[in-house]
C-alpha cells in the first residue's frame, strides 16, 4: 500500500518507463509504502524452478533472507524504480523517505535490496551505468537497518 497521496507519471530516470510520484511532501523517516497483500512467499531455488521463471524476475521482490514474492498483477508499487542515490529507503519490505521529500519528488529505492544475492538486473543503472546487483542477505539486512536507526534512532 502506498500511504501519501501519489500518481504515477513518465519517469524522469532515462530507459525507466514509468515512476511513481508524490503528490504531498514527506517528512525524513516516514513511511511510504508497506506491504498490505502477501498472499505467498517463495525460497528463491522454487523462483527459478517456475516454468517461466524469466518472465516472472521482473514481479520478484526479495523479502527478507531467501524468501520472495512473485506478483505480476503488483499495484502501483511497481513503478518505483532503481537508484544507487534512492530518495527511499527499502527494509524488509517497507519504504522509508531517507530525507524530507516534497510533493512532485519521484520515489525510487536501492533495488540491490530486492534482489537475489548475485542476480544481476537486466538493466544498468541509467545514471552510472553500473550494473545492479544484489547484495547478500546480511549485506542487505545491516545496511538498511542502519540507515533506518539513523532516520529514526533518535527520535
Amino acid at each position: 500500500m502506498i500511504l501519501p497521496r501519489y500518481h504515477v507519471a513518465p519517469s524522469l530516470i532515462p530507459g525507466a518507463g514509468k515512476g511513481l510520484f508524490l503528490d504531498e511532501a514527506v517528512p525524513a523517516g516516514r513511511l511510504i509504502t508497506a506491504p498490505d497483500d502477501i498472499r505467498k512467499v517463495y525460497k528463491w531455488q522454487d523462483v527459478e524452478a517456475l516454468p517461466d521463471a524469466a518472465q516472472l524476475l521482473p514481479a520478484t521482490v526479495r523479502w527478507f533472507e531467501d524468501r520472495y514474492t512473485v506478483t505480476p498483477e503488483w499495484p502501483d508499487e511497481c513503478y518505483i524504480n532503481h537508484s544507487f542515490e534512492p530518495v527511499g529507503l527499502w527494509h524488509l519490505g517497507f519504504v522509508f523517505a531517507l530525507s524530507d521529500l516534497a510533493a512532485g519528488t519521484e520515489i525510487t529505492v536501492d533495488y540491490r535490496h530486492l534482489l537475489a544475492p548475485g542476480q544481476r538486473e537486466d538493466f544498468d543503472d541509467a545514471l552510472t551505468g553500473r550494473p545492479i546487483v544484489g547484495y547478500a542477505w546480511d549485506e542487505s539486512l545491516a545496511a538498511s537497518t542502519a540507515q533506518l536507526h539513523a532516520l529514526t534512532g533518535s527520535r
